[in-house]
C-alpha cells in the first residue's frame, strides 16, 4: 500500500509572502513571540535533523536549539533578521538569543505535505494539523501545533 504525501510547497527565496499561502483562505498572520534560543553557527557544510527532517546547513548558517529541544537551519543571511543576541552573547557568536517579533503568515493544513527549501535538497514533511508557516523571507518552513501555540500569537 502506498501512503500519500501530498502537495509539496516550494521556498522562492524571493522576499514577501508567496501566493500559495497568502491567497489561501485560512491563511493567519501571526507575531513571533520573544523566545529565548541558543544558537550555534556551523563553520562547515552538515545536516540537522528536524522533527520534520533533515535540512542541508553551510558555513556560517546558525543552528538553533529551542526551549523543548527542537532544532533547526537558520541561514547566516536571515539570522540577524530574526534574533538578537543576549548579554553576554555577541552578536554572531555561538550562545543565547532571543527571537524578534516578526510577522509571518501561516495555514495550519488539513492533511500531509512537504516543503522543499530554497537549497532544492531539504525536504520537510508535515503531519495534519502542522502549520505552512511562510516567514516572508522567501522561506517556508513546518510547525507543530505544540510549538506554534507557544512561539506565535495570531494577530489578523
Amino acid at each position: 500500500m502506498t501512503v500519500e504525501a501530498g502537495p509539496v510547497f516550494r521556498s522562492s527565496a524571493q522576499r514577501g509572502y508567496s501566493s500559495t499561502v497568502s491567497s489561501h483562505p485560512g491563511h493567519v498572520l501571526a507575531r513571533k513571540l520573544p523566545r529565548e534560543v541558543d544558537a550555534q553557527f556551523t563553520s562547515t557544510a552538515c545536516t540537522v535533523q528536524t522533527q520534520e527532517g533533515v535540512v542541508h546547513a553551510h558555513p556560517g548558517d546558525a543552528i538553533v536549539t529551542g526551549s523543548a529541544g527542537e532544532r533547526w537551519r537558520v541561514s547566516r543571511g536571515h539570522f540577524a533578521e530574526k534574533y538578537r543576541a543576549m548579554p553576554p552573547t555577541v552578536e554572531g557568536q555561538a550562545g543565547r538569543y532571543v527571537s524578534l517579533p516578526n510577522t509571518i503568515m501561516a495555514v495550519p493544513m488539513p492533511g500531509p505535505f512537504e516543503v522543499l527549501l530554497a537549497d532544492g535538497v531539504s525536504r520537510l514533511k508535515g503531519r495534519p494539523g502542522d502549520w505552512l508557516v511562510d516567514y516572508g523571507d522567501g522561506s517556508l518552513g513546518i510547525v507543530s501545533p505544540a510549538i506554534f501555540t507557544t512561539t506565535y500569537e495570531i494577530v489578523g
